[in-house]
């Protein structure tokens, strides 16, 4: 055998060596380098390695966390299962109940992915974390550990949040658009034949807004709109209240646990205040200032039996109530509509 020979078998005799020797020491290692943030813990939910990455992410550092078992206390301010916690037990049943999104762990058998919001006590800041679980098997074939890997996504979930939101704003005058408003009409809709609360609704019209638009241009007529937005906006006070434009010159407002004498309270508030704001509006036949007519109409004990689009058909009947009487006022169906407006309801 060759001096080359002799020295490449020696070589992978001192690799294979190192292998055998060395194998767990350089794989902690690497798992403590990772960029990723990552913690391992034993079959005993004891920590064995909690990387500098995760300190990082966390605030907490390693000597404060290896050995013990409370891993639960560098995410979250109250105790609660983590999701290595998940894994090791082999209990998945609660993960819809821990997190916002989790993987089908039978489409993905060997681990198991989560996402959520993670207060971070120590780091002072709240985040939206990406996990990822894995076992860690011995050369029989049963687990000996469990590694989790975190991934911070806060500035990806605020951004999808912040395009949803856009998305569900009207791009005119920035207050929530037809989408929305159907999304949460239904919602709120389903709520108050549940808990047995008053749900209000009030259909509003910005009087004569042809004439406006003809005699002051539909620019000027896009900062009308945007000023109605804004005093509906502004009388509707709660943080369940929800203004919203349909389309045109058509507003709606969702009034939830409102009763109808509230409902009326807040519409009148509404005439009032646009009034007030003396936006010129020389072609209107009623005011020499711009002015809407409302529609109010409030669920009652026998709304169980309806529809919702029997509710909207309700405030739509009571506006067109309101443009019969003169327009700049304040209807509301269950109190004020006349046969002829009742017919209405049927077309």
């Amino acid at each position: 055998m060759t001096e080359k020979r002799l020295m490449s078998c020696r070589g992978r005799d001192e690799l294979r060596g190192f292998e055998e020797r060395d194998h767990g020491v350089f794989a902690a290692k690497l798992m403590e380098h990772l960029a990723v943030a990552a913690f391992v813990i034993d079959r005993s939910s004891r920590v064995l390695i909690w990387n500098k990455a995760l300190e990082r992410l966390t605030g907490v550092p390693a000597g404060e966390m290896i050995g013990r078992t409370d891993y639960w206390r560098a995410f979250y301010a109250e105790q609660r299962p983590c999701l290595v916690d998940l894994l090791l037990a082999g209990d998945f049943s609660r993960a819809g109940d821990l997190y916002e999104a989790w993987s089908d762990p039978d489409v993905n058998p060997g681990g198991l992915c989560a996402e959520n919001w993670c207060l971070m006590p120590r780091a002072g800041r709240k985040c939206y974390l990406a996990f990822d679980v894995g076992p860690i098997f011995d050369e029989s074939g049963d687990v000996i550990a469990v590694v989790e890997t975190l991934r911070d996504l806060t500035a990806h979930k605020r951004m999808e949040a912040e395009l949803e939101d856009l998305a569900g704003r009207d791009a005119l005058t920035s207050i929530a658009n037809r989408r929305t408003f159907d999304n949460r009409l239904g919602e709120e809709w389903r709520r108050c034949r549940r808990m047995a609360q008053p749900l209000s609704l009030l259909a509003i019209d910005v009087d004569y807004f042809k004439q406006y638009n003809d005699a002051y241009g539909h620019l000027q007529g896009d900062e009308c709109l945007k000023r109605v937005a804004g005093c509906l906006q502004g009388e509707a006070l709660r943080g369940g209240d929800l203004a919203a434009r349909l389309g045109g010159e058509e507003f709606s407002i969702i009034l939830p646990q409102t009763p109808n004498s509230g409902a009326l309270a807040v519409a009148e508030r509404i005439r009032k205040s646009l009034r007030a704001a003396r936006l010129m509006h020389g072609s209107s036949p009623i005011s020499q200032y711009v002015t809407v007519s409302i529609g109010v109409v409030t669920t009652t004990d026998e709304s169980a039996v309806m529809e919702l689009n029997e509710l909207v058909a309700m405030a739509d009947a009571a506006l067109y109530c309101a443009k019969r009487r003169g327009r700049d006022c304040v209807v509301s169906f269950s109190e004020d509509c006349c046969d002829a407006d009742r017919l209405y309801l049927s077309r």
